[in-house]
Parts: structure tokens; C-alpha cells; sequence
């Protein structure tokens, strides 16, 4: 019975890893596909005359190189000044006793459910009033203020984990306030620092809305998403560039993934675990 069991989860599994990657697939396929395959109207989960036109086409691209360099400088910015506060952050609330403590976090929960787009009218006015439109500073600010409330809320039960005993013992043996926060809590709650900036690093490197909305005249200020609008005409689209940009804009996350996967695993199983 418990063979059986465990044959039906792992058919289960193996299903829904199938349909997950399914999309993923097929999208490193488009991009692989020559035109006329790809404009078919008997669409096939192969191609037997794989071709690099639709790359050659995207990193043909003049402002391509740009474009990414954008997107890397907004997603490394959103995760190192949002992973920074939060830690601070999370220490503050779970660390010290303050009025409207509780209050504060529950601020945090309710601001994780008001949908983005509902605030991207106010947030656009805010960045015109304040001269950030048409910079890399529009979408750096918005995104570290909408990655907080997740991430100090995360790391708060990293930090709460931390015994108190631990930290009078660092006194104790003469450690500062500040040393015993850097050398020794720091690295203490850095998996889930790390399970906090995949979230935050995937929301910003995606983000379309606010690149589509802040990003007026300027288009040496854009970031990749916006470049995909290239190869997408109403009338014509070049379905094949739009795939082979999304494959590139991929490979990025992928890296990312694989740097920080072990510190990540560990990360999220501490966060079940509290």
C-alpha cells in the first residue's frame, strides 16, 4: 500500500513539474523555430531545423545591451537596499518593544494586499512631482517599497528564531550592539536574507507595468520588458523575437537561481519551520 502511495505521488509530481515547465519549453522552442514554423497553423513540439535568426534578430537590437544593463542595475539595487532594511527592519520589530508594535506589522500583512496597478496612477504623480520620471530611480524606489512588507514579515521569524541568550552572551564576552547585529545575527538569518531577494530580484527584472508607466521619452532608461515591445506589432508580430528575448531575459533568473539555490532551500525551510 505505501509503495503504491508514494508511485501515485511521484505520477503526480512528475505531472505538475510536466505542465510547469510545459510553457517554459515551448517558449525555448518558439525562439529556436524558423519563421515559418512558428507562423504555422499545425504548430509541433519539435522543430527538426533549429535556427539562431530570431537572437540574431534580438541582440541585433541597438539599445538591447542597455537594456539589460538596466534591468540588472534595478534588480541588484531593489534586492541589496530592500534586503538591508528589512534586516534592520525585522530586527527593530522582533528585537524591541515599541507602542503600535503590533499594529506596524499588521500594516505590513494589509500593504501585501493592495494590487500594484491600483497605485501606479498615485505613484506616478508622486515620481513627477518629485522629477524621477523618465530614470532608473522610478522603478528602483517603487519596487523596494512594495518588497519590504514581504520581506521584513519573512525575516522576522529568521530573526525571532535567534535565541535572546545568544545575544546576552555576546555582551557578556564585550561585543557591541552593532558587531553582534553584523557578525553574528547577520549571518544567522542570511538564508532567508537570500529566500526574501529571490522574490525581490524576480518582481523587479519582470516588472513591466512600472517600466511601462514611468519610462516616457527616455528609452535609454528602459529596461528589458520594454525592449520585448519591439518585436510586437499589432498588424505583424515577430513571435520569434519576442520568445528569443524572453529566453534571454530568463537566463539571468536561472543564474540567480543557481547561486543562491542551496542557501534558498534552507532558507524557505526555516520560514515553514517558524
Amino acid at each position: 500500500m505505501n509503495l503504491s502511495r508514494r508511485w501515485i505521488s511521484d505520477a503526480v509530481a512528475l505531472l505538475v513539474a510536466v505542465v510547469v515547465a510545459f510553457p517554459l519549453y515551448w517558449m525555448v522552442l518558439s525562439a529556436f523555430k524558423p519563421a515559418g514554423e512558428i507562423e504555422s497553423s499545425k504548430p509541433r513540439p519539435w522543430t527538426l531545423t533549429p535556427s539562431l535568426d530570431s537572437f540574431r534578430r534580438v541582440f541585433g537590437q541597438q539599445e538591447f545591451g542597455r537594456y539589460f544593463l538596466n534591468s540588472l542595475i534595478v534588480a541588484c539595487a531593489v534586492v541589496i537596499v530592500s534586503g538591508l532594511i528589512a534586516f534592520l527592519a525585522a530586527t527593530a520589530v522582533t528585537r524591541f518593544r515599541f507602542r503600535f508594535r503590533t499594529t506596524l506589522l499588521i500594516m505590513f500583512l494589509v500593504a501585501q494586499m493592495v494590487p500594484v496597478e491600483a497605485l501606479t496612477i498615485p505613484l506616478f504623480f508622486l515620481m513627477r512631482d518629485f522629477g524621477q520620471l523618465n530614470t532608473l530611480g522610478s522603478l528602483i524606489l517603487p519596487h523596494i517599497a512594495f518588497s519590504l512588507p514581504f520581506a521584513i514579515w519573512m525575516l522576522r521569524g529568521f530573526v525571532k528564531a535567534v535565541p535572546e541568550a545568544l545575544e546576552e552572551a555576546a555582551y557578556l564576552d564585550g561585543a557591541s550592539r552593532t558587531r553582534f547585529l553584523w557578525q553574528i545575527l547577520f549571518p544567522l538569518v542570511l538564508p532567508g536574507l537570500v529566500a526574501t531577494s529571490v522574490f525581490s530580484f524576480i518582481s523587479a527584472w519582470n516588472d513591466f507595468l512600472f517600466a511601462k508607466s514611468f519610462i516616457i521619452s527616455d528609452t535609454s532608461q528602459s529596461t528589458l520588458p520594454m525592449a520585448l515591445l519591439v518585436f510586437y506589432k499589432p498588424d505583424d508580430p515577430d513571435w520569434g523575437g519576442v520568445m528569443a528575448g524572453s529566453t534571454v531575459m530568463t537566463i539571468p533568473v536561472l543564474v540567480f537561481f543557481v547561486l543562491v539555490q542551496r542557501r534558498l532551500v534552507s532558507g524557505l525551510g526555516g520560514a515553514v519551520k517558524d
